[in-house]
């Protein structure tokens, strides 16, 4: 299996609108692993990691966002996979 891992920076109307919450939720059901946090920038920042097909499932879900979300852009840095989660959290720092 192609296992990857990506940074991704949602740009848009994406705090306030339970952004994380329904992150984490797709993300369980496509079983991705990671993390997602508010930034003090109003951006909404995650790591994905898992198989190659259920990222990238989990980024066009990204690029739409939860129902009041207005996403204008995704920046997406690939990164090294390292396996390191075990689930995909929620996080509360800024």
């Amino acid at each position: 299996m192609n296992y990857i891992r990506v940074s991704v920076i949602i740009h848009g109307y994406v705090q306030g609108v339970a952004f994380r919450a329904n992150t984490q939720s797709m993300a369980n059901r496509l079983q991705v692993k990671g993390w997602v946090k508010n930034n003090a920038d109003g951006t909404v920042h995650a790591v994905f990691e898992g198989e190659k097909q259920a990222v990238d499932n989990m980024l066009a879900w990204c690029r739409r966002g939860p129902i009041g979300a207005q996403v204008h852009n995704v920046e997406i840095v690939p990164q090294s996979y390292t396996g390191e989660f075990k689930d995909f959290e929620i996080s509360y720092d800024w």
